[in-house]
């Protein structure tokens, strides 16, 4: 065969978790296009997911198109709808060459390969940058795929693994195709809509988290874009495509101080009218104390922090080497620069009960996030800590995979009743939050505002939310006003769903 076009296309799966705050572009799909492109093929970058695109929606594109091969990408709890995808494209089309690539198939392509393999042709382990060009080329040399490192495939009825691909290091060199973005579909709720972009600045993680799939993607290492590369990329995306708001996808940006630094310095010096959303971890921030308002005068709007539990001994168990107590320094730092926190915890471990779920709210409280959440632990089944949980998982429906639905049963709850307490630690919290909105500066009031506005319509919080502004009563009167604002707003759009504040 002769592979000319290649498809690139999210499946069309949708859980409610990010998707309240807006509309997040896959970033990988940006290199692997400009790789794609650079090596001489015709690409179609379509995100039928940020689309909501239907199946007949996806099947238009596909023969409209006519690609030679078709690639998607999964994590966990999107893996079934990728492969229904890849298997969709082979039945608009046997010749089709199908590819599937990141975090779960990485780890996971013997079970998709042995399962699936009607579906799925080719599985990219690691980056795909360099593996999936050179996939293309081997096919059209009709070579031996056997030659070609990142692959596993099935071959004479067994799967064939080849050598692992070295990791990218010259990261400032990759070609990216921007211009194939759709970005009127890609805005922040939060922001009154404002253009949204997800960038990269570095790869990698070089943290032990036995619960996370990152450092296992990453083999625990970090290579990072030069400061001037990464800050030129923001000034373009402002200038040629309108781009407001950037979310790092980078596990830790500021892993480096002295590049970290550098690009903040760039920043302010060039005044790059970009706003940022990034995650780091507690000790970095706390390694930051002298310089955490350059973050907010280098654009920094928004950070999320990792705590995760609420006792040490969780702590330790998450690998995540940290001390609880450090949690609330580095929020209270990120709180006194005026930048919005955020932080999560995993709840939903085997000898979680109510009364532990209690104290991790009333702690939630204590360390006085902006924005905190509760998510029900998510037993990767190539995460380091699987083996530990595999005797409580409930289900094996990988959707359910999202940190939403819970899918390991604690020893005294069940899943309805463990289900039941994650929106109530929510509901508890957010009500905490509102009640002392007043203290808060008048941007993050505006912004704390937005937020409630996306939880009561955009979110899986939403039950819960509505709730929330029911039993608004203890507010302060200034508060309980600000909150009718948004009911009355809200509910000009949605008149079923908000509940009137009395």
């Amino acid at each position: 065969m002769k592979v000319k076009r290649v498809a690139l296309i999210t499946p069309p799966y949708h859980a409610g978790v990010v998707e309240s705050a807006g509309t997040w572009l896959n970033v990988g799909f940006v290199y692997i296009a400009g790789a794609l492109r650079a090596a001489g093929y015709e690409v179609d970058y379509y995100d039928a997911m940020s689309l909501w695109h239907t199946w007949p929606d996806i099947k238009r594109r596909i023969e409209a198109f006519r690609p030679d091969v078709v690639a998607t990408t999964a994590y966990t709890a999107s893996i079934v709808d990728a492969i229904r995808l890849l298997r969709f494209a082979k039945e608009i089309d046997p010749g089709i060459v199908t590819v599937l690539g990141n975090v779960h198939a990485t780890f996971c392509y013997d079970e998709i390969l042995t399962h699936d393999h009607d579906a799925v042709d080719f599985i990219v382990r690691g980056e795909g940058e360099v593996t999936l060009p050179r996939l293309c080329t081997c096919l059209n040399a009709g070579d031996d795929p056997k030659r070609v490192a990142g692959l596993a495939f099935r071959q004479d009825g067994g799967v064939v693994v080849t050598q692992s691909a070295p990791y990218i290091q010259d990261l400032d060199r990759l070609p990216a195709a921007w211009d194939l973005v759709e970005w009127p579909i890609y805005t922040y709720r939060a922001k009154n809509d404002a253009r949204l972009a997800i960038v990269s600045s570095s790869r990698g993680c070089k943290q032990q988290c036995s619960f996370c799939s990152q450092q296992l993607f990453w083999s625990q290492s970090w290579r990072a874009r030069s400061a001037e590369n990464f800050v030129a990329e923001l000034e373009m995306l402002h200038t040629v495509h309108g781009v407001q708001v950037a979310m790092l996808s980078d596990e830790i940006p500021t892993f480096d101080r002295q590049r970290w630094v550098r690009i903040l310095d760039l920043m302010i010096e060039r005044q790059v009218p970009v706003k940022l959303l990034m995650e780091t971890r507690v000790d970095d921030i706390l390694r930051d104390a002298d310089i955490i308002d350059r973050y907010r005068e280098g654009g920094v709007e928004h950070i999320y922090v990792g705590v995760e539990a609420g006792t040490q001994e969780t702590l330790d168990l998450f690998k995540k080497d940290t001390q609880v107590e450090q949690s609330k320094q580095a929020i209270d730092l990120i709180n006194n620069a005026d930048i919005v926190s955020e932080t999560s915890f995993v709840l939903g471990m085997p000898d979680d009960t109510p009364e532990s779920i209690a104290r991790t709210i009333e702690l939630a409280k204590h360390y006085n996030p902006d924005m905190a959440f509760f998510l029900a632990i998510a037993p990767w089944p190539y995460a380091e800590l699987y083996p530990q949980l595999e005797e409580y998982v409930a289900t094996k429906d990988y959707r359910k995979y999202n940190l939403v639905e819970p899918v390991i049963k604690p020893k005294h709850m069940t899943l309805e009743e463990l289900e039941r307490q994650l929106g109530k630690a929510s509901q508890q919290f957010f009500m905490h939050k509102f009640q002392n909105l007043n203290r808060l500066s008048p941007w993050k009031q505006e912004f704390m505002l937005s937020v409630l506005d996306l939880l009561i319509n955009h979110s899986y919080l939403a039950g819960q939310m509505r709730a929330m502004l029911k039993e608004g009563k203890e507010m302060p009167d200034e508060v309980k006003a600000l909150l009718r604002a948004v009911g009355e707003r809200t509910g000009a759009n949605h008149p079923r769903t908000v509940a009137p504040i009395p």
